[in-house]
C-alpha cells in the first residue's frame, strides 16, 4: 500500500473525516451478536469477536460472505437471506453495547469548538451510520454523515470524500482522513488527502512503513493541532 500524504508545517485541516466502526466507536459487539443471530438462524456455526474483528470494514454484505462457510460465501440468495436477517436483529440492537472509544467525545467537541468541519466516512448501512453519529454526538453539526448507500461504492473508492469535500466547499489539501485500517488510508490516498491511522481500532497498523499512527485519542489530537515537519512525524 502506498503513503497517504502527511501533515506537513503549518498545516491544520479545516476538515477532519472519520471512520464510524473501530474510530469513533466501538461497535464489534453489537456487530457480533447480529451476525451470529443470522448465522444461527440458517444453522451455520458462529464465530468469536476476535474473529470479526477482521471481518468487519468492507460493508454488511462482505461480513455476510465472510461469516459463511466458505463453501457458500459466494451463494448469493444465501447471503441475501443472512444479511436480511442480521438487518431485522441489528436494526433493534445497534446500541445495546456500542460506545465511543474513550477520549472521543471530548475530541470531537474540541474540534468543534475549533472551527474544524466534520465528517463520517464509513462502510456501514446509511441508517446506522446516522443512527449511531446522532445518537452519540447529537450536538455536533457535522457536514455529512455518509454510509452505504445503493448506488454508491464502498471505501476505498474515493468518491466517498469527493462528496464529503463538496458539502464542504473546500478542496483536498483541507481534509484529513482518520481511520483504523488499510480500507481508511487507501480511501486517503485515492481521494489525494492526508491520512491518519488510529491503534485502537480493529486493524493493526502498526507495521505498514511510513503510516502515521496515533496510537491514543490524545495523539491524534497533537497531529490535528500541533502540526510539525514530515520527517518528525511520529512514524510506524
Amino acid at each position: 500500500m502506498a503513503n497517504p500524504r502527511v501533515l506537513g508545517i503549518g498545516e491544520t485541516p479545516k476538515l477532519v473525516i472519520f471512520d464510524l466502526d473501530g474510530t469513533l466507536l466501538d461497535t464489534l459487539d453489537d456487530l457480533s451478536a447480529a451476525v451470529n443471530y443470522a448465522m444461527e438462524q440458517q444453522g451455520f456455526p458462529q464465530h468469536t469477536r476476535e474473529e470479526y474483528r477482521m471481518m468487519v470494514g468492507h460493508g454488511a454484505r462482505n461480513l455476510m460472505s465472510q461469516a459463511l462457510p466458505s463453501e457458500h460465501a459466494h451463494n448469493k440468495a444465501l447471503i441475501d437471506t443472512v444479511l436480511a436477517d442480521f438487518r431485522a436483529y441489528y436494526n433493534t440492537h445497534i446500541d445495546v453495547f456500542t460506545k465511543p472509544f474513550p477520549g472521543i467525545r471530548e475530541l470531537i467537541a474540541e474540534l468543534h469548538r475549533n472551527n474544524i468541519r466534520l465528517a463520517v466516512a464509513s462502510n456501514k448501512f446509511q441508517e446506522g451510520t446516522e443512527h449511531l453519529i446522532k445518537e452519540f454526538f447529537p450536538d455536533i453539526p457535522f457536514v455529512a454523515i455518509l454510509g452505504n448507500r445503493p448506488g454508491f461504492p464502498l471505501k476505498p473508492d474515493p468518491g466517498i470524500v469527493g462528496e464529503i469535500l463538496r458539502k464542504a466547499g473546500l478542496t483536498q489539501a483541507n481534509a484529513v482522513m482518520i481511520g483504523d485500517s488499510d480500507t481508511d488510508m487507501e480511501t486517503a490516498i485515492n481521494s489525494g488527502i492526508m491520512g491518519i491511522a488510529v491503534g485502537w481500532g480493529y486493524r493493526d497498523m502498526k507495521n505498514i512503513p511510513g503510516l502515521t499512527v496515533a496510537e491514543t485519542v490524545e495523539e491524534l489530537q497533537n497531529l490535528l493541532y500541533l502540526p510539525m515537519a514530515a520527517e518528525e512525524l511520529h512514524f510506524r
